[in-house]
């Protein structure tokens, strides 16, 4: 068994109820963290969707830290687990969710791609204190990227599939870069093209 890494300072640890089935990995494995936007209305929904089971293994979709709108930190799935956040990424990733309503209810739907709602500065704080907690603990850890940087899939609009929308859109242009990356040596992976 692999040692369990240190959470995040004033983190609720909430582990979800398959935390146990996810693959285990070494601190080593982890060079990136993944910026995400739950798009949904609130922290409550977000664990709803995160507890849904969706793979024979008993698990489902969800990041490792939830940021929610007050800035408190929520530790769903710990590190040393691989959660399932971003496509062709997990093994390598920290999946980090702000709560942020996005493109709900319409995620898809191709007059809906809006999203409108600015991050907290209560959130900032926090994901760039969490940020600083995991360079400090993860030594592996030199990138960093938006769930849009990685997953640039297009898709037919759920209501008009004559029209390809971005299957993955956050953390989205409201989020601010700028703020998270200066004065930290992180990386941004960004698509080629």
């Amino acid at each position: 068994m692999l040692p369990e890494l240190p959470p995040a300072p004033d983190a609720v640890v909430d582990p979800l109820p398959y935390e146990e089935r996810l693959e285990s990995r070494p601190a080593q494995a982890i060079d990136l963290v993944v910026i995400h936007c739950t798009e949904t209305p609130d922290l409550a929904s977000a664990r709803r969707f995160g507890e849904t089971v969706l793979y024979p293994s008993g698990t489902g979709n969800s990041g490792h830290y939830y940021i929610d709108r007050d800035g408190s930190l929520h530790l769903w799935v710990r590190p040393e687990r691989v959660a399932h956040h971003v496509r062709g990424h997990n093994a390598r990733s920290i999946g980090i969710e702000l709560v942020n309503r996005g493109r709900f209810p319409h995620w898809l739907h191709a007059g809906h791609q809006a999203m409108d709602e600015p991050y907290t500065a209560a959130q900032v704080a926090t994901l760039n204190a969490l940020l600083d907690h995991l360079q400090a603990t993860l030594p592996s850890l030199v990138h960093i990227a938006g769930h849009e940087d990685l997953d640039t899939t297009r898709v037919p609009a759920a209501d008009d599939p004559s029209v390809e929308v971005a299957r993955k859109r956050d953390p989205g242009p409201l989020f601010p870069w700028e703020a998270v990356l200066e004065g930290r040596p992180l990386q941004r992976l960004v698509p080629e093209g």
